[in-house]
């Protein structure tokens, strides 16, 4: 009966749970509950990534896509903008040049017609005898000729120097030559009709004999 007794004393020993304080165990119990909590929620916002992710990446997709094609459009506007602009520059050069051009070519036109024009006053005048050089007529086409010839000046029309020169085939237009001690070599001698040029541009060349 004494080993019977002691054998369920043994027993009932072995099968008694750990005693455990009061504050330890509910400290455990509420951390286990915290990370149950934390997994959960945690879950749920994986499964909301999940679910709404693809989208929401799609949506994204689609504006970065929008936006590049909206720079592409900005640029290549601000490129035509830049070549029409270059080529307005340049069409406002060339019609500048061509106007120029176009004066150019209209203002030594008129003066060729006027020329001949002077060469009359001055072989008008040359002829003048020297006892009727005080004439007021003789003073007042004197006095027109010079008028003409500071008008042009006035324009940039200026006369060629030739006499005591020498030849310079672009001024000089040589009809004789001669052969005079007094002078230098290649000399012009005489001019027999004055040259003029128009902003550094021959109008008309010098007709002269040369020397030499």
């Amino acid at each position: 009966m004494e080993d019977e007794k002691l054998q369920q004393e043994l027993e009932e020993t072995a099968y008694e749970e750990p005693e455990v304080e009061g504050t330890d165990a509910g400290e455990e119990t509420a951390a286990e509950a915290s990370v149950e909590e934390a997994a959960e929620e945690q879950g749920d916002r994986t499964e909301e990534f999940a679910e709404d992710g693809p989208g929401e990446k799609k949506s994204f997709f689609k504006r970065k896509e929008k936006k590049d094609k909206k720079d592409e459009k900005i640029e290549d506007l601000t490129d035509r903008l830049k070549r029409q602009m270059a080529e307005f520059d340049n069409f406002r050069k060339r019609t500048e040049k061509e106007k120029a051009s176009m004066y150019e070519i209209g203002a030594k036109s008129v003066i060729e017609k006027i020329l001949p024009v002077i060469d009359n006053f001055e072989r008008g005048l040359a002829a003048v005898p020297e006892e009727q050089k005080e004439d007021s007529f003789v003073v007042g086409m004197d006095k027109i000729y010079k008028q003409i010839l500071a008008t042009l000046d006035e324009i940039g029309v200026k006369p060629i120097e030739a006499v005591g020169q020498e030849f310079d085939p672009n001024f000089h237009n040589a009809v004789m030559h001669v052969e005079d001690e007094t002078l230098g070599e290649n000399t012009v001698a005489e001019e027999f009709q004055k040259g003029y040029i128009y902003r550094e541009t021959v109008v008309r060349h010098s007709m002269v004999k040369v020397a030499n």
